[in-house]
């Protein structure tokens, strides 16, 4: 599989799993939503103190594993992840970035300002992984 087709698939499936690497350089991985923009980067949004935001402050390098339904075709991207900082105001450039990524994932909010209040108390930030390679077993 190459990059390509596994980011045309990572388009379709946005329930991921991203796996970061813990100080003892064992893998951690959480369940998370992505998207992927145009410019083939992969965004999601993260709170500053939770393990995938430390490990990847220590340490960028990430991959993203995301399956079929089915369970029986799989696809990873191995890439670079780099974080903004988190939200400090409801009008910064961190929280109009998130507020462009929700709209990609899930539309309008119902209360915009309730939202951008949260980006700020949840220490929320984004995730921007560069992809660089790609595995996996994907027929369709």
């Amino acid at each position: 599989m190459d990059l390509d087709d596994a980011l045309t698939h990572a388009r379709s499936h946005r329930n991921a799993a991203l796996v970061t690497l813990k100080r003892d350089g064992r893998p951690q991985l959480s369940n998370i939503i992505h998207a992927v923009g145009d410019d083939g980067l992969i965004r999601i949004s993260v709170t500053g103190d939770r393990a995938k935001a430390i490990n990847m402050r220590r340490d960028p390098r990430v991959s993203l594993y995301f399956e079929r339904k089915d369970h029986w075709a799989y696809a990873v991207i191995e890439g670079t992840a780099s974080l903004t900082p988190e939200v400090a105001a409801t009008d910064d450039a961190t929280a109009d970035a998130l507020v462009a990524l929700y709209r990609d994932l899930a539309g309008e909010h119902e209360d915009w300002d309730d939202y951008r209040s949260a980006l700020v108390k949840d220490r929320r930030l984004m995730v921007t992984i560069t992809p660089e390679h790609a595995y996996g077993m994907w027929s369709d």
